[in-house]
């Protein structure tokens, strides 16, 4: 027999546990109410899911309201079709299940009254309110705007999500609905004041790109709100954005008047004539470090820098590399090279990069607009245009012919300033007159674009080129002799068909060895970790351990995104609150759902209501769509790269999974509901016999989403049952606590069944309760059974008198209904009862008693067991193998898992009394995996503990004790669940 070291070693390592945990308790009980948005509920950093819509419903009315309403006013709000007995039980069942979502410690609660503790809670909602009004009293105190004042702004308009309650409603209480609405305006309103302070704040402080950001949002929210319009107008104007300025005049133009059928006000006319005509001067920041003043009346002419300096490039060194290699080969000749790739890949990025490796190099840089393709050469204008305006651009033209010049000023009238004695261009009525106007704009880029180095002439995103400019790509590409100069083009190849002219170029130039096509594809995780380090070095603050971890899972690699949410991060906004998607980022994947025709939307709409990859058979389904109209649908969605193709029995999926999101968010709830009950049906069309658990899970998912709670829990029951055969405790609780809220029939067996579970993780007090609420509702032949599952909870905790109370409950019962095997196994955990409290002849007369009864093979080996038990107490070691011999036998040659691990444990004790450290060893190695694969946690500290004692009998001290500092933990998390120091539950060896 080897010594024991567990007591002597625990009690310094328990000290340290219990500190630990304790250290701890107050962050594990955190309460965080989300109601921006989606509902949501977080304790310890863990999402608490919620039984019913009304506990949400009274949480969010509680928390909002601030008030400890009385409880007939809370029933009558909630349930007023019901009676006043009815809401008061209905009201009672939902305080019960907020109580389980919050803690008690949240809520207060008397006969009269209810509300929420205060500073026991926070929430989105007050924290949002709090951020305004702490805005306005600073701008009280300055007396006017001040730069102070900023934080408390973007700390708002970052809580602000979505609308109060997105998405939630309560189909029987108007009351709560209209209350609902009136907030959620309300909040609108205190968000659409906050974003128009924070465009005129960081205007005033020449912060223009934020300023942008938030009227983007600003606009957003309000579409019709003409201011909003005029400060994005001279925000582009101001940061050299003229088209773009322009392009937004027309959108107000175009709302207005769709809308309202009214006309831009003339101080909105106004302005757009002045950027039109290069008359608006750029507003300069005001430096007074302790106060400003808001006034944008009159913008200051000097301009100030715009932004901080781009982040840092990882990840495409290899790209760089080829574009190098690319312009390298830039001879008498010229090239073509084209950057490619989806939305937000950072084609600019790169090129910007490229540009800066080469500043001999003269290049043109213009840009296309969506929505500008009626503008003839549209981007040549822009960047002809700018260098026209070089100091030396008298001295570049000097070499071109004047009759070539002639023909560029029909497009640029300002060459004439240049060159006052140019002929007339000839008259444009004979058919070679579109040639020579080509040709005239050819050699005036060729002229522009020379230097000591071969020019670069840069043109983004080219999917949105007009006619003209195309034409005169495909002029200068099949005319490349004599011209010099490298021709980068970047465009986002889900925006271009596969017959577009720009393919259709590239592949004519790649054939003559002139045309190079580098795709960019997204950052992986090494890159996404060194822009992460760049932006903590850059920064000098710290950030979380697990910042690129979970930037790299958030983005995917989408280095647009990344910057977004970098960024924002370092604008102060608080880890923790959640990671909304930047205004930015849900600007760049708005854009791109525009493409999206209502079919192809439609489309798009049934796959984020699907939430996952899928394929086509489930997409048509879900979309009510014939196949006819899916496929091309379909096709184009692919085409726009919105979604993707991938091998496999899923084939398709989001090419990001914020556009899933983004997307879902903006449904109505009407139209989610009706989806979630098409793609619910269709799965369960497909498997309408036997559905594996995963599978029925989704659909109860799919029905819950769909407002339709019965056939929910139908699903939810079967899902749990299927977890739980996979020994997936929690997700087995998580299934079966869903059909309890949403009113599963079979409520007395559900409960048991979570009492099951909470036994194996070793919460034995929520067991008790889910077996005392079971036995509530069971018919009288359940109770025996349930007073034996009551008294195993009573046995774990080392709570022998009672235990013993239960069991003797369950012999009455299981006596007069005459169940032999039931008796059996009730008189075997009595047994072992006794025993551990000392009452050794007593647990001998209820093992014989056992064996006596137990006919089928389980109370067979159970019995064979117990006997092992008290043979080995007695002194008989022999006696004691024999028995766990004949247990384990039968387990083995039966499966019955619980078994296996109990007598394997006890058969290793027996062997290594006997110093057969080897074969008790490998039992106990073997007990160890099979309970990790069972998951009862108290067995797993037990056998680790007994593991421990047995490696420092083998002086193998490190493995012994990283095996019981695994058990301590595991005996500190039960004991800490029963809530105070139980020795008996860090005695258990054997069982």
């Amino acid at each position: 027999m080897y010594p024991t070291i567990i007591f002597q070693s625990l009690r310094n390592v328990v000290s340290i546990v219990f500190l630990d945990v304790f250290v701890k308790i107050g962050l594990m009980n955190q309460l965080r109410l989300f109601f921006m948005g989606t509902p949501r509920i977080e304790r310890g950093g863990e999402v608490v899911a919620t039984d019913t819509r009304k506990a949400i419903a009274l949480l969010a009315y509680l928390a909002v309201s601030g008030e400890r309403p009385s409880r007939d006013l809370l029933a009558a709000f909630l349930w007023p079709e019901f009676d006043e007995q009815r809401s008061k039980a209905a009201l009672r069942r939902t305080l019960s299940t907020a109580k389980a979502a919050t803690g008690e410690e949240a809520l207060y609660i008397t006969r009269q009254s209810l509300g929420l503790e205060e500073g026991a809670f926070w929430c989105d909602v007050m924290a949002f309110q709090s951020a305004v009004e702490a805005a306005a009293d600073c701008q009280r105190q300055a007396e006017g705007f001040s730069a102070t004042c900023l934080p408390h702004l973007e700390t708002a308009a970052g809580l602000y999500r979505n609308d109060f309650l997105a998405g939630f409603s309560l189909r029987d209480s108007q009351a709560f609905d209209d209350w609902q609405v009136q907030q959620a305006e309300h909040l609108r309103r205190q968000l659409s004041i906050t974003l128009e302070q924070l465009v005129h704040g960081y205007k005033s402080t020449g912060a223009y790109g934020n300023a942008l950001a938030h009227a983007r949002r600003w606009l957003q929210l309000d579409p019709l709100r003409e201011e909003a319009h005029r400060q994005l107008m001279q925000l582009y104007a101001w940061t050299g954005q003229r088209t773009a300025a322009l392009q937004q005049y027309r959108e107000c133009v175009r709302i207005l008047e769709e809308e309202l059928d009214v006309s831009p006000l003339a101080e909105t006319i106004a302005l757009y004539e002045s950027i039109q005509n290069d008359q608006l001067l750029p507003m300069a920041a005001k430096r007074q470090p302790s106060s400003l003043v808001l006034d944008v009346s009159q913008p200051p002419t000097t301009p100030e820098p715009l932004q901080a300096t781009p982040m840092a490039l990882a990840g495409r060194q290899t790209e760089l590399a080829k574009m190098q290699q690319t312009y390298d080969q830039v001879g008498p000749d010229g090239r073509f090279l084209v950057l490619a790739g989806e939305a937000g890949i950072g084609k600019t990025r790169v090129a910007e990069a490229f540009l800066a490796t080469l500043p001999a190099a003269v290049h043109l840089q213009a840009r296309c607009y969506q929505g500008e393709d009626h503008l003839a050469y549209a981007p040549f204008v822009q960047a002809m245009r700018e260098a026209l305006r070089r100091p030396q651009v008298k001295e570049q033209l000097a070499t071109v012919d004047p009759s070539w010049l002639a023909e560029a000023a029909r497009l640029f009238p300002e060459l004439t300033e240049n060159f006052p004695e140019l002929p007339a261009a000839p008259s444009l009525d004979w058919t070679g007159a579109s040639g020579r106007f080509v040709e005239g704009l050819s050699r005036v880029l060729d002229a522009l674009l020379s230097g000591p180095q071969p020019g670069i002439l840069w043109l983004d995103e080219a999917q949105w080129a007009d006619d003209a400019s195309l034409d005169l790509l495909a002029f200068l590409t099949r005319r490349w002799r004599e011209r010099p100069y490298l021709l980068l083009v970047c465009w986002r190849g889900g925006d271009l068909s596969a017959d577009h002219r720009l393919r259709q170029l590239l592949a004519e130039t790649r054939l003559d060895g002139s045309g190079t096509l580098l795709s960019l594809e997204r950052l992986d995780a090494t890159a996404v970790s060194q822009l992460v380090e760049t932006f903590t070095e850059t920064n000098d603050s710290p950030t979380p351990p697990d910042l690129a971890e979970r930037l790299y899972r958030e983005t995917e690699g989408l280095p647009f995104l990344i910057t977004a949410y970098l960024q924002s991060f370092s604008q102060a906004r608080r880890e923790g609150e959640g990671w909304q998607l930047p205004a930015t980022a849900r600007d760049l994947f708005q854009s791109h759902l525009t493409q999206a025709n209502e079919t192809e939307g439609q489309l798009l709409q049934a796959a984020a209501v699907i939430g996952r990859a899928f394929d086509f058979d489930l997409l048509q389904a879900a979309s009510g769509r014939s196949e006819e109209e899916s496929l091309p649908a379909l096709e184009g969605l692919l085409n726009h790269r919105l979604l993707l193709e991938r091998p496999g029995d899923l084939p398709y999926d989001f090419s990001h999974h914020k556009l899933r999101e983004l997307v879902y968010e903006e449904m109505s709830l009407v139209r989610r509901r009706l989806l979630h009950r098409r793609v619910a049906q269709a799965l369960a069309n497909r498997q309408p016999e036997s559905l594996t658990g995963e599978m029925a899970s989704r659909i109860a998912g799919h029905h819950q989403e769909a407002g339709q709670d019965e056939q929910a829990a139908v699903y939810y029951r079967q899902a749990g049952d299927y977890a739980r055969s996979l020994f997936a405790h929690n997700d087995a609780l998580q299934h079966y606590q869903n059909a309890l809220a949403l009113g599963h029939p079979e409520t007395g067996a559900l409960h048991e069944a979570c009492g099951d579970l909470y036994i194996r993780l070793g919460q034995y007090g929520a067991a008790l309760t889910s077996y005392e609420r079971a036995a509530a509702i069971s018919p009288p032949e359940q109770l025996a059974q349930l007073e034996h599952r009551i008294g195993q909870v009573y046995y774990r905790r080392g709570e022998w008198g009672l235990a013993e109370r239960h069991f003797e409950e369950a012999q009455r019962q299981w006596i007069e209904a005459s169940s032999g095997d039931d008796l059996a196994r009730l008189y075997i955990d009595w047994s072992i009862t006794a025993y551990r409290a000392g009452e050794t002849a007593k647990a001998n007369s209820l093992a014989e008693e056992a064996r006596s009864l137990a006919t089928n093979p389980l109370a067979e080996a159970q019995t064979q067991n117990i006997l092992g038990i008290l043979a080995r107490k007695q002194g008989d070691p022999a006696l004691a193998i024999e028995h766990f011999g004949r247990g384990l036998e039968l387990a083995n040659k039966h499966d019955y898992l619980d078994v296996q691990i109990a007598a394997s444990n006890n058969l290793a004790l027996a062997e290594g009394a006997l110093d057969n450290d080897q074969r008790a060893y490998d039992l106990l190695q073997n007990a160890l995996a099979l309970c990790l694969t069972y998951g009862d946690r108290h067995w797993e500290a037990a056998l680790r503990s007994n593991l421990a004692d047995l490696l420092h009998y083998l002086n193998r001290e490190e493995e012994s004790m990283a095996q019981l500092k695994k058990a301590v933990a595991i005996y500190a998390e039960i004991g800490q669940e029963i809530g105070e120091t139980r020795p008996e539950i860090w005695k258990l060896t054997e069982w």
